[in-house]
């Protein structure tokens, strides 16, 4: 049985938005908040755009912008007949696929090409863009609310900052996306640029999203006793991403990831990018190869061909073109391009395969208990990738369920449900998260021997080997959402002023070694995460003497809480060393590599 939403217990009314920005379509849910009653979780289903389409939960992610880098379309109205002719007059760019710019360059790397995907308008970065949509989806969440409930207008106006906003993103997208999502939101006016504005942003990945849709609308009741497991594998237009959770309890209602998530780029726009190159490649002889017939073509598959292509027996279709247009040898009659099954299989094939070998590999390391898989996400709705995933998980043993209702808005009321209950209490460490750090010299330690050349003196006249790495939390860690991982940092100093603020570099290692512990062993598997930064003014600092002379030396803690859906960060200090009393704790800002550049 789903677990049932629990009264809002707070004393105001609150307004929680969740926004899924998909690569393709995009959606938008919400719940309003009363104190005292149980929250409804609802999708907004009217766009600009799209009147003829009430009803629906999604909407295209594309935009058009001006010559002056003006939004002059987005959504719905993007897609209108009319705006190519548009576009066409006024010079107007088309951007689509944007969110696939913001992807960690470690995410399947091998699937996508910068050049598969289509360029951002010139001067435009992807938070530049970003920005932009959601702006368009805040508008078009505040026009549903205002149109849709009683006095509409006093209800959005009484609200004030009382407004969450729960952004979601692929399961292999990290801190660093995260950030530039939030400056989106921030730019976009979701939310000011204040401590508290941050704080009402929140995140949530789609697999974890797409578990708490599924669960909430009973659509795994069967999987749901104690102990039991399920995989949920939402294939979108960009991503597929694979989750598999175990309940502990189902009453209260416990669940923890019972394997690392994984991130495929083998969403639907692989497809599309394979029959791109597939038709280039095979009309590079005919007078119908030429950009604009092939654009044409694209535009049918995508809407049309690759949607219902079932059966690798039964040839398919492409439309293009007028009655005139014929070219037996290509295969072009009467304006059509005909494909055999086989060839319009083999545009598929990679996305199976790798989803498959995705799924192999969680099952390997989650409980005996999972049987049971469910598909969702707008990719899933393809009849021949669902049979050919049914049939291959059948040999493997497990039975793939794709949930009977529409699931594309699984991502935006999942977030929701995920800000409303949050009853997933353990994740597993995506990466191995550790510190760069020197090492004491140790001469009878034949790694320090081997880097002597690395040996430096610090202030204190002790001597030190660089390129060491400690790690703080190993990759597949069970982590809670309230885990604490503590690193003890000692920073020396010939002038007191120098440790009034301090910083520590969190690296992540993407290896097989169980324990790195140098960085110059494997450095291409190292990489820096962010830096965190705080203020030490208050932690005392002790004046010694070594054989170099006066320095100082400040002793304080870094703290990292990995088990919420945000890496956060905090630092502890003591005020009086004679005593080890007066322990303090204070938070800690992390600032990602490119973050200052983003917010240039």
């Amino acid at each position: 049985m789903a677990p049932a939403l629990k009264p809002y217990n707070g004393t105001q009314r609150k307004l929680v938005l969740a926004f899924d920005v998909g690569t393709t379509f995009s959606g938008i849910a919400y719940a309003l908040l009363d104190p005292g009653e149980v929250p409804t979780v609802q999708s907004v289903t009217r766009f600009p755009g799209q009147e003829n389409a009430a009803g629906s939960s999604k909407f295209p992610s594309i935009l058009y912008y001006n010559t002056q880098g003006e939004v002059r379309a987005a959504g719905g109205e993007a897609a209108l007949p009319g705006m190519e002719l548009e576009a066409d007059d006024d010079k107007l760019v088309f951007v689509e696929w944007f969110k696939l710019h913001l992807r960690p360059e470690t995410v399947d790397k091998s699937t996508f090409n910068k050049a598969d995907i289509p360029p951002l308008p010139q001067g435009k970065t992807v938070v530049d863009v970003f920005t932009d949509f959601l702006r368009y989806l805040y508008d078009c969440a505040r026009r549903y609310v205002v149109e849709t409930h009683a006095v509409g207008d006093r209800l959005w106006d009484s609200l004030g900052d009382r407004i969450d906003i729960v952004l979601s993103h692929p399961n292999g997208w990290e801190g660093p996306q995260q950030s530039k999502m939030r400056l989106a939101a921030i730019r976009g006016g979701l939310v000011p640029d204040t401590p508290a504005g941050h704080a009402r942003v929140h995140f949530v990945t789609e697999g974890e999203a797409s578990l708490y849709y599924c669960v909430q609308n009973g659509l795994v009741e069967e999987s749901t006793n104690d102990g039991d497991s399920v995989m949920i594998v939402d294939a979108g237009g960009g991503t597929v991403d694979i989750s598999t959770y175990k309940f502990v309890t189902v009453s209260p209602m416990t669940v923890e990831e019972a394997a690392n998530p994984d991130c495929l780029m083998q969403g639907s726009t692989t497809v599309n990018v394979r029959a791109s190159k597939f038709l280039k490649d095979k009309l590079v002889k005919s007078r119908y190869g030429n950009d604009d017939d092939i654009k044409s073509m694209m535009e049918f598959f995508d809407k049309n061909t690759k949607q219902i292509f079932k059966d690798s027996a039964e040839p398919s279709y492409i439309k293009f073109g007028s009655m005139g247009c014929n070219d037996p040898v290509a295969g072009i009659r009467r304006g059509q391009l005909v494909l055999s099954g086989s060839e319009v299989s083999a545009l598929f094939e990679p996305s199976a395969v790798a989803i498959v070998d995705a799924i192999q590999r969680q099952r390997q390391l989650s409980p005996p208990s999972l049987r049971t898989v469910f598909l969702v996400g707008g990719f899933a709705a393809s009849p021949w990738l669902f049979a050919r995933l049914q049939q291959q998980l059948k040999a493997l043993g497990l039975v793939l369920s794709r949930p009977d209702r529409h699931t594309s808005k699984a991502v935006s009321e999942g977030a929701v449900a995920f800000y409303l209950g949050r009853w997933v209490s353990a994740r597993k460490a995506r990466v191995t998260y550790g510190v760069k750090c020197s090492h004491y010299l140790n001469s009878s330690n034949s790694e320090h021997i081997k880097r002597y050349a690395k040996v430096y003196t610090l202030p204190s006249g002790l001597r030190a080997v660089r390129d060491g790495y400690i790690t703080m939390l190993s990759k597949g860690s069970q982590v809670t959402e309230n885990h604490e991982i503590q690193r003890e940092m000692i920073k020396e100093s010939n002038k007191k002023a120098d440790l009034k603020y301090v910083t520590s570099d969190i690296t992540c290692y993407r290896g097989k070694a169980g324990d790195p512990a140098w960085t110059d062993v494997e450095p291409e598997m190292f990489s820096k995460l962010c830096t965190v930064y705080a203020d030490t003014s208050r932690a005392q600092k002790h004046k010694k003497k070594g054989p170099m002379g006066h320095f100082f030396r400040a002793e304080y803690k870094v703290i990292l809480l990995c088990g919420l859906t945000e890496l956060k960060a905090q630092i502890s200090w003591i005020e009086n060393l004679s005593t080890y009393s007066d322990i303090h704790r204070g938070p800690a800002s992390i600032v990602y590599d490119d973050d200052a550049a983003a917010r240039d």
